[in-house]
């Protein structure tokens, strides 16, 4: 699991008759004296990925990712081959949103602290994800870039009652405005979402340290690098060279057939 400055990995699994290949890197940024960000790929297996966005101040932000990764890996793998995808994703992220309450009880300097999530599984009868917060879920289809996951915040809510135009978005004062969040008595149940994984594709799971610097059309461009690990590192460069404001955590999985 990556937590700190920078950490990358790489591994190949054999799953539900693909052998895809993946790659993540977690980076601080310019700006950023810490990195409260967290990922996990499952290793050696392959099965699920983590990423997690902390916020709360440096000691809250970084102990809720930590805690929420560290949460959904455990109680997956203690129950992987004993329920259905969905049940199984939500228990585990309802599991991490208790373990960040108690941790804030037991605290109370970090009683602010949250953090968002997305977790991505590929079981036995396909691939599916859930989320809470505004790291995100991509799919690369041919040179077609498609946001999977939903923001939870005011400007996507905004977006979509048309309130706010979609040009607006990446310079409005609320854009980071989250309405959900791990660590919060009041979590929404989260909704597990199949999704298709076809020859060719690659997914990315991001924070928004990525989406805040580079346009869709940027994360695009870099991720259908041939080279799976290249293409995460030049995600991950190429959002410290547009001022890096934030922390930046990519995971990226490319299915290996070619369509």
């Amino acid at each position: 699991m990556g937590n700190g400055l920078e950490n990358d990995g790489v591994r190949i699994q054999d799953e539900i008759g693909m052998v895809p290949v993946f790659f993540g890197r977690s980076d601080r940024g310019c700006v950023r004296s810490s990195n409260q960000d967290s990922y996990y790929m499952d290793d050696p297996g392959g099965r699920f990925f983590v990423v997690a966005d902390g916020m709360g101040g440096h000691a809250g932000g970084e102990e809720a990712s930590r805690l929420a990764a560290e949460t959904i890996r455990d109680y997956l793998q203690r129950h992987w081959d004993g329920g259905a995808p969905q049940a199984l994703l939500q228990a585990a992220i309802e599991k991490a949103n208790a373990a960040i309450l108690a941790d804030q009880l037991a605290h109370p300097v970090r009683r602010d602290s949250g953090t968002t999530v997305v977790v991505l599984g590929f079981f036995a009868d396909g691939v599916w994800f859930a989320h809470i917060g505004d790291s995100r879920l991509y799919r690369l289809r041919a040179k077609d870039l498609t946001q999977i996951s939903e923001d939870h915040t005011w400007i996507a809510r905004a977006v979509s009652a048309g309130a706010v135009a979609p040009e607006e978005v990446r310079v409005h004062p609320w854009r980071h405005m989250l309405l959900q969040c791990l660590g919060r008595e009041d979590l929404k149940p989260v909704e597990p979402v199949r999704i298709e994984f076809a020859p060719g594709d690659r997914l990315l799971m991001c924070s928004d340290g990525l989406t805040e610097e580079l346009t869709g059309d940027r994360i695009a461009y870099h991720l259908a690098n041939p080279n799976l690990q290249m293409a995460v590192n030049n995600l991950v460069d190429a959002a410290k060279a547009k001022g890096g404001r934030d922390n930046i955590t990519v995971v990226a999985i490319a299915h290996p057939e070619i369509p």
